[in-house]
């Protein structure tokens, strides 16, 4: 699914018209077989964002789905990987993790996930999920344990304001500008963080083709059983839309959905660990999955998401509900997105 921005002039010639045919058979046969263009051909920036993998409190496994999807990743050559959060999982209240049990559990993810993606030469963005590094009172260990563990594994980026880094941060990836939030509760985000947000993003936004945000907890809910489970803050939605946010990635909610509202784009993440979970409205899951975005170099920018067992099988727009009801938001899918909306069109990559 492509953001498309207004057509740019095309060079004349009969060599630039073949060039131009060979690359279009190329695309069209990568999609007909439910792939990503290669990176050589792509022309873009691509990320592939993956979340929450964790299985239940205080477990130090991870099920086959996290190994095929870090295989698949890797495979995809992105030039960057993020995740949205819940790495591990902690928030356990009673008993309490201790120390060397929240060590382990870090040590079994940096086994399964980190370690062959830097092996693989990736630079690997996380943000702060609420079972890794819930900003509750009760969990300060958890928090400060995955303040030591990024802080030692800092993924090879231009970084802008790492300040406050490995909470929220911002860095760059080429021509896009990526933020990661602090936001692991549900309700608004702090004032000074906001405060820094809209700094950044009048500061160093415009030298950017692309801008991305991403948090572990979504702005506005997405997903059955997480209806409660979102931040709600009007004053960053409107943040988002000044600063001229391309994207919005979330996670904790278990269930993708690329939609639109308000001018921002909102993609939220399915899980690779347990729990699956139906969208609003519906009753059936679409199963675990890792996303794929390619930001083009003319603007535009597609999102696509692939289910297992190898992670290959792309999630069709029409597999989705045309939109995502709460009493608090209205998602439009994507691609139903009116063409005036936002800075670019909306239309079905084929």
């Amino acid at each position: 699914m492509t953001y498309r921005s207004a057509a740019k002039g095309r060079g004349r010639g009969a060599s630039r018209g073949a060039s131009l045919l060979f690359v279009a058979l190329f695309l069209l046969a990568g999609a007909a077989a439910g792939q990503p263009a290669a990176p050589e051909a792509r022309g873009a920036t691509r990320v592939v964002v993956i979340s929450d993998l964790n299985e239940s409190y205080g477990s130090v496994r991870y099920s086959p789905h996290v190994d095929a999807a870090v295989e698949r990743t890797i495979a995809l050559k992105p030039d960057l990987v993020i995740s949205t959060g819940d790495m591990v999982a902690g928030q356990r209240l009673a008993p309490p993790l201790t120390r060397g049990q929240i060590e382990a559990m870090w040590v079994a993810f940096h086994r399964r996930v980190s370690d062959p993606v830097a092996k693989a030469g990736l630079p690997f963005a996380v943000t702060p999920g609420n079972h890794d590094a819930s900003s509750g009172e009760r969990f300060r260990l958890e928090r400060d344990i995955y303040r030591e563990q990024w802080l030692q594994r800092k993924p090879a980026v231009e970084f802008l304001d790492a300040t406050h880094y490995p909470f929220y941060y911002a860095f760059r990836v080429g021509d896009v500008l990526f933020v990661s939030l602090d936001a692991t509760h549900v309700g608004h985000l702090s004032h000074a963080e906001k405060s820094w947000l809209q700094a950044l993003l009048e500061s160093e936004g415009t030298r950017f083709r692309q801008r991305v945000v991403f948090s572990h907890v979504p702005l506005w809910p997405f997903a059955v059983g997480r209806e409660a489970d979102f931040l709600g803050d009007h004053e960053l939605e409107k943040i988002l839309q000044r600063g001229n946010v391309d994207l919005y990635l979330s996670g904790h909610h278990h269930a993708y959905y690329p939609g639109y509202k308000n001018g921002v784009r909102y993609v939220s993440q399915s899980c690779l660990g347990a729990a699956p979970r139906p969208l609003l409205g519906t009753t059936e899951t679409h199963g675990r999955s890792i996303t794929v975005i390619d930001l083009d170099a003319s603007g535009a920018i597609r999102v696509e998401a692939y289910g297992g067992p190898e992670f290959t099988r792309r999630i069709a727009r029409s597999a989705l509900p045309a939109r995502v009801e709460s009493r608090w938001a209205t998602i439009l899918r994507d691609d139903l997105a009116p063409a005036a909306a936002g800075r670019a069109r909306v239309a079905e990559a084929r």
